[in-house]
């Protein structure tokens, strides 16, 4: 059964995996439970270096924490299964996290202690824009959307055949358009699948839709 821990770890970290040392504090942890979620789910292997080596987990408050974690800091709860491995004479958990089909997100206190959605990228957790926000709640809850093929639109489209990705403030300048409006284009453009919106480290931007979309 080792075997199937062993392939988990040489994997690495990736958008459905996670490696933690150990389970320090429930708050930062409940952010990546909330991103799993509100991803496409995903697993914890805990007592597992970022390198993959194996440290174990050095008591059972570890797994507490991870309950207190889903239970008390994330909102609303997110469920999760727990397996125990030992391997080379180290207790493991491999926490599974479901992708959650809930008609809301799951929030999670950020540094500050504020509530805000995240969602896993890759292997990191970002937090979402209010641009992601309306329009996943337009894409879950709305009644149909409208995008009529004008100025700003063919704008767009020929800044992204040319230069890939762009972001907001680029597009407000190059359209000449006001935030109002150009969150409006951007919003229809993502709900219909023609745009996607893409979290990085050091910026969000935007592309012409393909596989793998980050909305859902």
């Amino acid at each position: 059964m080792s075997a199937y821990i062993y392939d988990l770890i040489r994997q690495g970290e990736h958008q459905q995996l996670d490696f933690k040392h150990s389970i320090s504090d429930s708050k930062k942890i409940a952010r990546s439970l909330a991103a799993f979620a509100n991803t496409d789910g995903g697993k914890l292997l805990v007592g597992v270096r970022d390198n993959g080596s194996i440290a174990g987990v050095k008591s059972d408050e570890e797994f507490y924490m991870i309950q207190a974690a889903a239970d008390l800091y994330c909102k609303p709860e997110v469920t999760f299964e727990t397996k125990v491995w030992k391997i080379e004479g180290k207790i493991l958990l491999e926490i599974t996290i479901p992708k959650l089909s809930l008609d809301e997100l799951i929030t999670a206190p950020n540094k500050d202690g504020k509530f805000r959605v995240y969602i896993r990228v890759n292997d990191q957790n970002f937090i979402v824009n209010h641009i992601y926000l309306k329009a996943w709640n337009k894409k879950k809850f709305g009644k149909g959307v409208l995008v009529r093929y004008a100025e700003p639109e063919k704008i767009l489209f020929d800044y992204l055949e040319n230069n890939q990705k762009i972001t907001f403030s680029k597009f407000m300048r190059v359209a000449q358009l006001s935030k109002y409006k150009a969150e409006k284009i951007l919003i229809n453009l993502i709900v219909l699948d023609i745009i996607e919106i893409v979290f990085t480290e050091n910026q969000v931007f935007y592309q012409m839709a393909k596989s793998g979309i980050v909305l859902d």
